[in-house]
This record gives structure tokens, C-alpha cells and sequence, in this order.
């Protein structure tokens, strides 16, 4: 039997900035399961598209950081950044650019709805 998750009273637009091919599905599937509307990024954007947060791969060598964090953060978008537990220079980097959560692999994957919940 399929498991069920409470939904979300007020649901939220998640970008999901993600060129991981097991990471995307993972986190529109996990963020759709609480009711959230997931769009998923595999690439840049010219454009950013209206959301009211984002989740990005501090290891994604696909989307440029440095320009992608603020610009979310100036059209007030909550950002999410995760990495693995031991690379410390990421959440580093995450931290520098003003990330408003910096997560694990593990919580990101465990805790979505308690993150997504607490922005």
C-alpha cells in the first residue's frame, strides 16, 4: 500500500534547480507527495521562474552559484542548498551566498517537509 503524507495547507512553488538524475525525481516526488508544486531546473535559466523557494545541488557544476543564489534571494525566494555530510566547503560556499537552509543529502531527503515546513 502506498504511503501517505499529510498534506500542506498552504503549498508552496519548489524550483528545483537539479541536473542529478537521481536526485530530481527524488526531491519533485518527495516535495509533490506534501502537495507542493515541484518545477524542476536541469539547466541555467535565463529567466528565473516565480517560486517560493528553491532547492539546489551545491555540487552541480551545471548552474552557476555565485549568480543563481542572488537572484533567487532578489525575487524572495527562499533558497535550499544541500550537499554531502563531509564536504565542508560547500556548505561553506552555500553559507557565503547566503543560503537561507543548508542540509545534508540525508536531511534533504529525510526531512523535506520539516525544511520546507520551517521556511
Amino acid at each position: 500500500m502506498a504511503q501517505r503524507y499529510p498534506q500542506v495547507e498552504n503549498p508552496l512553488t519548489i524550483l528545483i534547480f537539479e541536473d542529478n538524475l537521481i536526485w530530481g525525481p527524488r526531491l519533485t516526488k518527495t516535495a509533490a507527495a506534501f502537495g507542493h508544486e515541484p518545477v524542476v531546473l536541469s539547466k541555467m535559466p535565463q529567466t528565473i521562474p516565480d517560486g517560493d523557494a528553491a532547492i539546489l545541488n551545491l555540487s552541480s557544476k551545471k548552474f552557476q552559484l555565485d549568480d543563481l543564489v542572488p537572484a533567487l534571494k532578489a525575487k524572495g525566494i527562499k533558497v535550499i542548498a544541500h550537499a554531502g555530510h563531509k564536504e565542508k566547503e560547500l556548505f561553506e560556499l552555500g553559507k557565503g551566498l547566503g543560503c537561507d537552509v543548508l542540509a545534508t543529502n540525508g536531511e534533504i531527503t529525510n526531512k523535506l517537509d520539516k525544511i520546507l515546513a520551517e521556511l
